[in-house]
């Protein structure tokens, strides 16, 4: 069974940036799709990032485009997510998965952007 640990969360202000890791116990992540979601209080988890398995291809939003970058290191069985320009709009837990979710979820790593 696969578990995924994130980590790299915390307080930043506005502007701010965080680097943000995944890390898979298994190495079956190493060979498939990862993306990054986040759910803020209240509100859907949503999708903020996608890398292909060899991670050359990638995709994100229009709320993230410019600012968030996904990539990932295979050896490692880590997935990555820089976030740049950080705005309080950002503030979520952050978690990560597969596209099709069908890894079990990890427990998130809290992101909160001060204005």
């Amino acid at each position: 069974q696969v578990h995924l640990v994130e980590s790299g969360g915390g307080l930043v202000q506005a502007g701010g940036s965080l680097r943000l890791s995944c890390t898979a116990s298994g190495r079956v992540v190493s060979i498939i799709a990862m993306a990054w979601y986040r759910q803020a209080p209240g509100k859907q988890r949503e999708l903020v990032a996608v890398i292909s398995s060899g991670g050359s291809s990638t995709n994100y939003p229009d709320s993230v485009k410019g600012r968030f970058t996904i990539s990932r290191d295979n050896g490692k069985n880590t997935v990555y997510l820089q976030m740049n320009n950080l705005k309080p709009e950002d503030t979520a837990v952050y978690y990560c998965n597969t596209p099709t979710r069908t890894i079990g979820w990890g427990q998130g790593t809290q992101v909160t952007v001060s204005s």
